[in-house]
């Protein structure tokens, strides 16, 4: 049963930030095995049920082989919740030296979700509820990022009022709950499932607009 993260699950990532290898993850094993992946593997398979869907936890292993960076080791754990019962693409929570982040969105939108996006943006009454939907989860206590192109997309002029979102290539939503002193199990499950919540317009909004990719997963660092 979920109860919480201590502060040993934070110090885990401050001390692999210091020192990613292989001899201090073998070294601090039963501390990343229960404080750190099982407990959030727990927290996640518990809001189940509330907004169903299951739980996708990812590998801690970094892929080096077309990075300069070659450590070993994520300094950042994370799952999803794929497939619940609310709108989104995913319902995502990550632990790390800093704290429990909980986001959603669409997060690196293929070819066909960006072409559906921004023309969405772009149309006169679709767009002007996006923003609405930003503002009230920034309202909410949400940070809305996401990666952007430099300038405007082909075929937009750089002076369109919404240009800051047609930029845009992901849109997520989400909030951070630092981890000085440890995390309790009620806090940490109010707080993720608070921001998921929150964001339910937003993810609304990308559903109807957007919705899943149709396309096939392009090759790794082709340009949108």
């Amino acid at each position: 049963m979920f109860d919480g993260f201590p502060t040993s699950a934070f110090a885990w990532f401050a001390g692999l930030e210091r020192d990613n290898s292989k001899a201090y993850v073998t070294a601090t094993r039963d501390v990343y095995d229960a404080r750190v992946r099982d407990a959030l593997e727990e927290m996640l398979e518990e809001l189940t049920g509330e907004f169903g869907g299951h739980v996708k936890m990812f590998r801690q292993y970094r892929d080096v082989r077309f990075s300069r960076d070659k450590s070993p080791y994520k300094t950042t754990t994370y799952g999803l919740l794929v497939e619940p019962n609310v709108s989104g693409d995913g319902l995502y929570a990550q632990l790390s030296a800093r704290g429990l982040y909980a986001g959603t969105g669409y997060y690196m939108m293929a070819r066909d979700q960006l072409e559906r996006y921004r023309e969405a943006v772009a149309d006169d009454r679709a767009g002007p509820a996006l923003e609405e939907a930003t503002a009230d989860a920034e309202q909410a206590g949400l940070d809305v990022e996401g990666q952007g192109l430099a300038t405007a997309p082909r075929g937009y002029p750089r002076g369109h009022p919404r240009i800051e979102l047609l930029r845009r290539k992901s849109i997520v939503a989400g909030r951070a709950y630092s981890g000085e002193d440890g995390i309790d199990r009620d806090a940490a499950l109010a707080h993720v499932a608070g921001a998921w919540r929150a964001a339910e317009p937003l993810n609304a909004w990308l559903d109807r607009h957007v919705g899943p990719s149709r396309l096939p997963p392009e090759p790794r660092g082709a340009r949108r």
